[in-house]
C-alpha cells in the first residue's frame, strides 16, 4: 500500500461540488440540512432552482434560510474560494465525489464538502485516530509516539488533530514509521495551527492530507474544535485515547466515535498524575473503551481488519521507513477464503468502487476493507483513484 501522489488539477473542484460548495457556505446550512434539501428536490440542481416558497416547505427550514440558499445561486464568493483553494493548492471534495473518504460518507453528518491539501487514498480506510490532551506528560508523549509507530507499520493510516500534544505525537509516530497519516484541521487550511507545526504541516502532505470542513480563510477559534473531531472519527475505525482530563476534549471525541459505532481503545494514565488521566481511566472503568497496552491489543481490538493485518505483517520485523511487503504473485483461487472469493467476484479488471465491492460481496464495511487489504497483499487487487479496487492479472 505505497502513497501515489498525484497532482491537483487546475480546478480543484468537480462541477456537482462547485454547486454543492454553495450550500455548503451558506450560513446555517449544514450537512443534515443540505441532504434534506436534496432529498425534498431530488438534487442540488433542484434546490438551488427553489423559490423561496418552496425552500420553506423543507423541515428545518424557516424564511431566514430559504432566503439565504436562495441568494448563495448568484454569490459570487463561491469562485472566489475556489480560486483561493487553487492557490493554496487544496482540492475541495464534495459527499457525492468517487473520491470523498468512503468511511467519512457514512457517518450521519459528513461534512458537504472537505478541503484537502495532500492525498486521500482509498488505504486510508484502514485508519486509527489518536487523541488526547494538549497538555501531557513525557509518558503521554511516548505512548502516543510509540502506538502511532506500531500502528502505522502494522499498515493502518493515522489521524489526528495536529493539536499540540498528544496529537502532534501521533503524526510524528506515523511519519517516523514511514506510514500514512491525516490531519484534520480546526481551521481553514490557508493557516497552520499552533504555528509551530508548520514544518510538520508540510511533512503531513507529503505523507498524507491535511483536511478541514472550514473555508480557506477561516482562523482558528476554540469552538470550532469540537465539531472536527466527528470528521477524526468518522475517516476511521476506531480510536485510541491517550491522557485526558476530565474536561479534554478527547472525551468529546470518544462519545462521537460510540455514536458513529467506532470502536474506543484507551491507554490507561498514571494514577498520581489526575490531572493528564482522570479522564481516560474514567472511560475504562466505566467500560467505555477497551484497555489497551500495546499495538497487539488494538488490532485484536479491530476484530477482522487486525486479524488481517496481524497475518500479513511481521510487527517486529519492519524497520523505520521500511516498505511495505511487496504483494504476492500468482496468486491460486486455492488460497482464497469464501469471504475473499466474495470479495474479489465483485472486483472487475476495470475497477469497481468500495461502495459497489461491499454491496454486491453483502458483508460487513469492516470486513469489506479488511478482505480487500488481504487481497491487496496478496496480489490479487489493486487500489485505483476514487475509492477503486481493480483486479490484477
Amino acid at each position: 500500500m505505497t502513497a501515489r501522489s498525484t497532482p491537483a488539477p487546475a480546478d480543484p473542484i468537480s462541477e456537482l461540488g462547485r454547486k454543492l460548495l454553495r450550500l455548503h457556505l451558506t450560513k446555517d446550512v449544514g450537512p443534515i440540512r443540505t441532504q434534506r434539501l436534496i432529498e425534498h428536490f431530488g438534487s442540488v440542481d433542484g434546490v438551488l432552482a427553489a423559490s423561496p416558497a418552496e425552500l420553506e416547505r423543507v423541515e428545518g427550514v424557516g424564511r431566514r434560510v430559504a432566503a439565504a440558499v436562495r441568494a448563495a445561486r448568484e454569490d459570487a464568493s463561491v469562485e472566489q474560494e475556489i480560486a483561493e483553494a487553487a492557490r493554496g493548492g487544496a482540492r475541495i471534495l464534495c459527499r457525492y465525489d468517487p473520491e470523498y473518504p468512503w468511511l467519512l460518507r457514512r457517518i450521519s453528518d459528513p461534512p458537504t464538502c472537505v478541503y484537502v491539501r495532500g492525498t486521500v487514498q482509498v488505504e486510508d480506510a484502514l485508519g486509527v485516530a489518536i487523541v488526547g490532551a494538549r497538555k501531557c506528560s513525557h509518558y503521554g508523549v511516548e505512548q502516543a509516539r510509540r502506538f502511532a509507530e506500531g500502528l502505522a507499520r502494522a499498515g493502518l493510516t493515522i489521524v489526528s488533530g495536529m493539536a499540540r500534544g498528544i496529537d502532534g505525537a501521533a503524526h510524528l509516530g506515523a511519519l517516523a514509521a514511514g506510514g500514512r497519516t491525516l490531519a484534520v484541521l480546526g481551521n481553514g487550511l490557508k493557516h497552520v495551527y499552533p504555528p509551530e507545526h508548520k514544518d510538520l504541516a508540510e511533512r503531513i502532505v507529503a505523507q498524507g492530507a491535511l483536511i478541514s470542513e472550514l473555508p480557506m480563510d477561516t482562523a482558528p477559534d476554540a469552538h470550532l474544535f469540537p465539531p472536527r473531531n466527528r470528521i477524526i472519527v468518522g475517516l476511521t475505525l476506531g480510536v485510541l485515547i491517550i491522557e485526558a482530563s476530565e474536561r479534554s476534549g478527547a472525551l468529546i471525541t470518544a462519545r462521537l466515535a460510540a455514536d458513529y459505532n467506532r470502536e474506543v481503545f484507551a491507554v490507561p494514565g498514571r494514577v498520581d498524575q489526575a490531572e493528564y488521566s482522570a479522564g481516560v481511566n474514567r472511560l475504562i472503568r466505566d467500560g467505555s473503551a477497551q484497555l489497551v497496552t500495546s499495538v497487539e491489543d488494538v488490532l485484536d481490538g479491530l476484530e477482522e481488519v487486525g486479524r488481517v493485518l496481524k497475518k500479513e505483517l511481521d510487527l517486529e520485523g519492519p524497520k523505520v521507513n521500511a516498505p511495505m511487503p511487496a504483494p504476492s504473485a500468482g496468486l491460486p483461487w486455492s488460497r482464497l477464503s469464501e469471504d475473499e472469493a466474495r470479495i474479489l467476484a465483485a472486483v472487475t479488471r476495470e475497477g469497481a468502487s468500495v461502495e459497489a465491492i461491499h454491496a454486491q460481496a453483502g458483508l460487513e464495511a469492516g470486513r469489506t476493507l479488511a478482505l480487500l487489504t488481504s487481497l491487496q497483499l496478496k496480489g490479487a487487487v489493486q487500489p485505483l483513484p476514487g475509492n477503486r479496487f481493480a483486479s490484477r492479472e
